[in-house]
């Protein structure tokens, strides 16, 4: 049983959202293999990747609402002061905005950044642009949440990146949402922006690779200020 668990363990489940995906890789293999053999193992290999794509882990989030947890696995691409999108009605003050970039390899699936609960949800077409320039959160096919928290209204936007292609989301307005809790998923490549209230004080920097649902982000209520970070 200790063997079975640990095997059961390290396997990471893949969401459902994943499943016809995973499963037309693997009949594309076989017709592929029926043609040429090698064919066929190659197809494996992107069936596998496909699988490892939409993996959904399991996830330990930190229980304090003065914590902001990141919404994403991925590099930690922007921490700045910006207006929000008009879309959101967070007005015209610039709010402290941290991006986090998802490449092909992280796992897909969005978490709320905080418990609250979700005020409004506006979906915007765009364009496709690489979601690790800036002007993505502008151009980009987005689909933007506003939670009410207990340190006031916060934005989380699921963006379009350059192979994406489709925003999920599954979370409805007027619902209550913990920290850490499942909301969305984008495919293949993209980027999460989180806006909050400029009283919030970054605890990631620049480069730093986050992973959604653990690591913290930014903080509230703390008399230490920004923390200055030093790459090696």
């Amino acid at each position: 049983m200790s063997l079975f668990n640990t095997v059961r363990n390290t396997i990471v489940p893949v969401h459902k959202e994943g499943y016809p995906f995973v499963a037309a890789f693997f009949v594309a293999s076989l017709v592929l293999g029926w043609i040429f053999k090698p064919l066929f193992w190659i197809g494996m290999i992107f069936t596998l990747w496909c699988a490892y794509f939409f993996r959904d882990p399991e996830r330990v989030t930190p229980q304090d609402d003065d914590l902001v947890i990141s919404p994403a696995d991925g590099k930690v691409s922007a921490i700045q002061m910006v207006t929000p999108p008009a879309e959101l009605n967070l007005g015209s003050e610039p709010m402290l905005r941290i991006s986090v970039f998802m490449n092909v390899f992280n796992c897909h699936v969005n978490r709320a950044p905080m418990r609250g609960r979700i005020v409004s949800i506006n979906y915007r077409s765009g364009s496709f642009v690489n979601a690790e320039l800036d002007k993505a959160s502008e151009d980009n096919e987005r689909n933007g949440l506003v939670i009410e928290t207990q340190h006031g209204q916060i934005g989380v936007v699921q963006i379009a990146g350059l192979v994406a292609r489709r925003i999920l989301c599954w979370a409805n307005p007027n619902e209550p949402v913990d920290a850490g809790e499942r909301f969305g998923l984008i495919r293949f490549g993209s980027r999460l922006d989180v806006f909050l209230p400029a009283s919030a004080a970054p605890r990631v920097s620049l480069g730093q690779t986050a992973v959604a649902g653990e690591t913290v982000i930014a903080e509230f209520a703390s008399a230490k200020g920004p923390v200055i970070s030093r790459r090696n």
